[in-house]
């Protein structure tokens, strides 16, 4: 899969599927991944974390698709009950597997 694939797939896991086991397959095991809120220096590290807070009533509508060489990038309008953001992620790709994840967003959008 080529990155745009793997950041389309990655999504699909998280806010569709649920079943976040499934991102090991697409994840190296040294993902980084670096968001306003938090910070990840693993693959398991991260997935723990998204299990500990499952993205349940989460969802997102797909504004633009990018992909350059190695890198995807999405940008989309994410929502749960209370909030509706512009997200954008970058996800590095090598060897059909995602090494890093960079999220960003405006986090005032989460403070109440």
């Amino acid at each position: 899969m080529d990155a745009k694939q793997l950041a389309s797939r990655y999504m699909h896991i998280v806010f569709e599927n649920g079943d976040l086991d499934e991102l090991y397959r697409i994840f190296h095991p040294a993902l980084q991944f670096e968001g306003p809120l938090s910070k990840f220096a693993s693959a398991e590290e991260y997935i723990e974390a998204l299990k500990n807070s499952p993205p349940d009533h989460f969802g997102y509508e797909m504004l633009h698709a990018f992909e350059h060489d190695t890198t995807a990038c999405l940008i989309y309008r994410f929502t749960k009950p209370g909030v509706t953001t512009t997200m954008a992620q970058t996800f590095e790709v090598h060897h059909n597997r995602i090494t890093h994840i960079h999220l960003i967003f405006d986090s005032s959008a989460f403070q109440t």
